[in-house]
């Protein structure tokens, strides 16, 4: 998909300038390699920039940080953040006379305290990699995006990126209880605490978390670390008719005071695209997989195995954790097998979980009416729903764009968000007055302006 970037001419300096000032302070650090530059004008959204970025920095300390950006006010140049580029919105693509500050090689775990139940790291650290290392000590970091093998936590905290395990153990910002953040001006800002609880002044903290780069660049993080969960992990698979008694068997188990680990939806075309990317057998049908932890597995698991087949599923049940990661890794393959097909559009629309039903009845009205097909799969723990859209080409088709629109209006009509956990970024930017109205639109526009007066943090992204 391509996108026009935002133009900003430096305030002082010609772009030759700017890339000789930040070359003079960073040395080797500073990167204009046609291919390095390619790289950055797209994410995992499908975005592509019409032009590439001025120049890299991989910046490897705080010090760098701050470096790159006293010279990017200085001159007026505009800055994107970028981690490992995993993003699903657009946040991260860098575009003509930009500098794309990546914080990649920031990637150190600082400090584990299982007494404090936290660790510290920089932003640049893999989520899967945090988690090896907290493993020995019975520890894990619990935001579980399906890109953890592939995404930095720096990059979940500045989406609040959300997961497979965000109904029982939170969202991200959940889990973040303090951070180092520099502002555009390259001043250093430490927020929040290493205490479980503290209110002192305004959240900043929280403020950051889901920012999308556009406050400031968080340079260090101070997360949660919860314990292992112990005993055993019981895995259910049920396959549905239809993806409406899939759906209802999912709001069921939820009102039922029922608290799964996992609930993940996979609709039939959602189902169908996976099978043939992975080669292997599709069933037929809408796929239910709920994993089930902690002491009352089993009891649990006996619980939701009965809401299921009360409702017309055929289940199977496992307590073998190699099956249980087989059976996720088919959900966690969606992405990868909607891109094998095309170009793809990926939703990200959050509905309250009694809703669920209903908002997967309105993708079905949406794709009877477009004559399209919207391969949907969901947290079904948590409401939060992926329809993707699949075509041909680098432009977005006008009639998908009207399917979209109409499926986020529902979406808000549900009492929902356009998004749970990838972010507004370039994607959303046309619908966010629909969800916040005038008034709070005008007010994050000014907190905005307070933490980047000159409005080179990520411009033109969220806002």
């Amino acid at each position: 998909m391509s996108v026009t970037s935002p133009s900003h001419a430096a305030a002082h300096h010609g772009d030759t300038d700017v890339v000789a000032l930040l070359r003079s302070q960073l040395g080797d650090a500073v990167s204009t390699d046609d291919a390095d530059l390619e790289r950055t004008r797209e994410d995992k959204s499908g975005h592509v920039s019409d032009a590439a970025p001025l120049a890299i920095v991989r910046a490897r300390s705080i010090d760098d940080v701050r470096a790159t950006l006293r010279i990017a006010t200085e001159t007026g140049t505009p800055v994107v953040t970028r981690g490992a580029g995993t993003g699903l919105a657009g946040g991260a693509v860098a575009g003509a006379g930009e500098i794309v500050l990546s914080t990649l090689a920031m990637d150190r775990v600082l400090e584990i305290s299982v007494d404090d139940e936290l660790a510290v790291v920089q932003p640049g650290i893999i989520n899967a990699d945090l988690n090896a290392q907290l493993a020995p000590h019975g520890l894990w970091f619990a935001p579980d995006p399906a890109s953890r093998a592939i995404s930095t936590v720096g990059g979940n905290i500045a989406t609040n990126a959300g997961g497979l395990l965000c109904a029982k153990y939170g969202v991200t910002r959940d889990a973040v209880l303090g951070l180092k953040v520099v502002l555009a001006d390259g001043r250093l800002l430490e927020l929040g605490h290493r205490t479980v609880k503290g209110v002192t002044g305004l959240d900043f903290t929280a403020l950051m978390v889901g920012s999308e780069g556009t406050l400031g660049v968080i340079v260090e993080a101070t997360v949660r670390a919860k314990r292992l969960p112990a005993g055993d992990i019981a895995v259910m698979s049920a396959t549905f008719a239809t993806v409406d008694e899939a759906a209802r068997a999912a709001a069921v188990i939820t009102s039922s005071g029922l608290h799964p680990a996992v609930m993940e939806l996979i609709g039939e075309s959602a189902m169908a695209g996976i099978a043939a990317h992975l080669g292997i057998e599709h069933p037929g049908g809408s796929q239910l997989i709920v994993q089930t932890d902690g002491p009352a597995a089993a009891a649990e698991s006996d619980a939701v195995v009965a809401v299921m087949r009360s409702l017309g599923g055929t289940v199977e049940v496992s307590l073998d954790r190699a099956e249980g990661e087989r059976l996720f890794g088919i959900r966690r393959a969606f992405h990868p097998a909607m891109a094998a097909q095309g170009t793809v559009l990926i939703e990200d629309v959050c509905v309250p979980r009694s809703k669920l039903p209903a908002m997967f009845a309105a993708i079905g009205d949406i794709e009877q009416k477009y004559g399209i097909t919207i391969p949907t799969v969901a947290h079904a723990g948590d409401g939060n729903l992926h329809p993707n859209f699949v075509f041909s080409g680098t432009e977005v088709p006008d009639h998908i764009w009207s399917a979209a629109d109409e499926m986020f209006l529902a979406a808000l009509r549900l009492g929902g968000t356009l998004t749970g956990e990838h972010g507004i970024g370039l994607l959303k930017r046309r619908w966010l007055r629909d969800e916040l109205g005038d008034d709070q639109l005008a007010l994050q526009e000014q907190v905005k302006a307070v933490f980047d007066p000159a409005g080179i943090l990520n411009p033109g992204k969220v806002f």
